[in-house]
Parts: structure tokens; sequence; C-alpha cells
């Protein structure tokens, strides 16, 4: 069997005990923040060893990621399929602004667990999901004011929801969401007049 093109599937065992770990560590950083989401803490409250955790995720970054990715193929999979105006049906404008929302909404969610992740490395934030929000809002520029620099203002409609740069609005600012969501329809009635 080719572990590229078919991989194996994952055990009935081994994907309950995955959800079980991913909510339990959910869990703790919903209670605790990030600063709290220790392997330990994790397998306690799964129920599971920690080697069953270190051998699943390797340390405590890649339990973050996983449930980064989790949540991650979630709105993906809204932007890419689901319903309009966030999925497929609606005109270019309403789609950027419904993407942008529901990334802010998305951002929020797991800010702590996103900024751990997109400050790890000078490019951390880049490549990945990011790409795909780029290559989807770039599409939908371009769909919506045929002849702009889509890529460069896709870049411009993303930077606002950077963790942290939205921490720092959100938390040391006290900027709400509400009020980012308003600059980005602001922004990307710009972009897509």
């Amino acid at each position: 069997m080719d572990a590229v093109t078919n991989p194996r599937p994952e055990r009935a065992d081994a994907a309950r005990n995955r959800t079980r770990i991913l909510e339990a560590a959910a869990g703790i950083v919903a209670v605790h923040g990030v600063e709290g989401l220790t392997m330990a803490e994790v397998a306690a409250a799964a129920g599971v060893g920690v080697g069953t955790l270190y051998r699943r995720f390797g340390d405590r970054s890649g339990l973050a990621y996983a449930l980064i990715d989790e949540r991650e193929r979630e709105f993906q999979s809204a932007f890419i399929q689901g319903p309009p105006p966030l999925g497929p049906g609606a005109d270019a404008p309403a789609r950027v602004r419904a993407f942008l929302h529901a990334l802010a909404d998305r951002t929020v969610e797991q800010l702590d667990l996103l900024l751990m992740a997109e400050t790890a490395t000078p490019f951390a934030r880049f490549g990945g999901a990011y790409d795909g929000y780029h290559a989807h809002l770039s599409m939908l520029v371009t769909r919506a004011r045929p002849g702009a620099d889509a890529p460069v203002l896709a870049d411009a409609l993303l930077a606002p929801l950077a963790a942290p740069l939205l921490a720092h609005r959100l938390r040391g600012q006290r900027v709400t969401v509400e009020r980012v969501k308003a600059a980005l329809d602001d922004l990307a009635a710009a972009f897509t007049a």
C-alpha cells in the first residue's frame, strides 16, 4: 500500500482518542488559555496516557496546531462549499464581506492559539491556510473588479486579521470585533466596487 496516495485509515479507538484529546485540549484552552495547555493536563482530562499524547501530537505545539487544523477544516469547507453568501451562490462583493466577517470570527475564536502559531517563526502566518484565504479573496476581487491588482488587494484585506494585530486591537486598544468588521466592510467596498 502506498502511504502517500492510500493512507491507512485511522483505527476506531485511535479516532475516539483523538476526538477526546482535542475536546479536552479545547476545553482547557477555553478555561485557562493557551498557557494552561499542558500535555499532562490534557492527558488527564481526556483519560489517556501522556505517552499517547506525545506519540500522537509530538509536543504542546503539535497539539495546538491540531486544534487549529480541526477548526480550519470546518471554516474552509464553509467558504468553499457552504451556503451563500460565505459559500458559492452570492455575488463577489457579498462573498468578500461574508468571508472577512467569518474569518474575523474564526480568528477571535482561537485567537491565542493563532497568535502562538503566527508568531512561531518570522513567516509562520504565511503558507497553508493563508495561501488558501489569499487565493479565495484574489478570485473574488477579480470577479468583482476585473483588472484590479487582486493579489495585492487580497493581502490588504487579510492584513487586519493577523492574529497579533487583532489581539493588539481587541485587547490593548479595546476595539470591538464589530468595529473591525465594519472597517473591513469599508475596505472591501473600496476594492470590490
